[in-house]
């Protein structure tokens, strides 16, 4: 009876241990994706100000992407940097290769996209 009462007590401060550990990685995965949100959003509103700048107008598709694709580093860098710690922290078991490639697609993917805004919206050579 005592070690069945021991074994009991046992399990329920294991469990209690355990609940804290869940809570901080839950948080630590929200704070995660905040950060990769943030780093989103950031890289996003500094592409749109390169869309709006008056010395691009008139540019060529081609002239506009590699203007878009050097423009904003340390935005770039810290958005990727950003989703790739969400991504290791949501799949930790994904090798982080992949988890670099993905980050680096929705990079390419908000570069690309901000390019077809900019040839579908420019005014027509005359």
């Amino acid at each position: 009876m005592r070690m069945l009462i021991l074994g009991a007590a046992l399990v329920m401060m294991t469990s209690a241990a355990m609940t804290p550990v869940a809570r901080a990685d839950d948080d630590d995965a929200k704070g995660a994706q905040k950060l990769a949100m943030q780093g989103r959003d950031d890289y996003w509103h500094c592409l749109a100000r390169e869309y709006s700048r008056d010395s691009n107008q008139g540019l060529s598709e081609q002239e506009f992407g590699r203007s878009v694709a050097g423009a904003c580093p340390s935005e770039r860098q810290y958005y990727r940097v950003a989703l790739l710690d969400y991504l290791t922290s949501q799949y930790p078991n994904i090798d982080s290769g992949a988890h670099l490639a993905t980050a680096n697609r929705a990079v390419e993917s908000a570069q690309k996209d901000i390019v077809t805004a900019y040839v579908k919206h420019r005014p027509p050579t005359k």
